[in-house]
């Protein structure tokens, strides 16, 4: 049962809203037609209900998360307090770990090294010039 002031079960968009996995309710809604969001490993539509102990799979870019519903909230509260309405799997965890570290990884070798100072800057400008006319 639900304590004073808090809901025994909520709008799926609306709860990703307030567990700030989503800036806005419509990229929520957005992202479950979309079929980015699994609720008890099936599509859902954004007004389905959520309750405590509900399994939710949600795609966002290269990342997965893979949670258990542990609290629900009508409000969007602080991230701090928005952490504790889900409980992640350590196996997403250590995808979502992953991934970042292999996108930071793939970052890292794109860049060749530092940016040119003021004076490379100038000096590339007048050999693409040069070479342009």
């Amino acid at each position: 049962m639900a304590t004073k002031g808090e809901p025994d079960r909520l709008r799926l968009d609306k709860w990703l809203w307030a567990a700030r996995f989503f800036k806005t309710r419509q990229l929520a809604n957005e992202a479950i037609v979309g079929g980015k969001v699994h609720l008890n490993g099936q599509r859902s539509k954004p007004g389905k209900e959520v309750r405590i102990g509900a399994r939710l799979r949600i795609h966002k870019g290269s990342l997965e998360w893979d949670i258990e519903v542990t609290g629900l909230s009508k409000q969007r509260r602080p991230a701090k307090e928005a952490a504790l309405l889900f409980r992640e799997t350590e196996e997403s965890l250590q995808k979502r770990r992953q991934a970042v570290e292999a996108r930071r990884h793939e970052r890292g070798l794109r860049r060749a090294g530092p940016r040119p100072s003021k004076r490379e800057r100038r000096q590339i400008h007048r050999f693409v010039q040069k070479t342009g006319e």
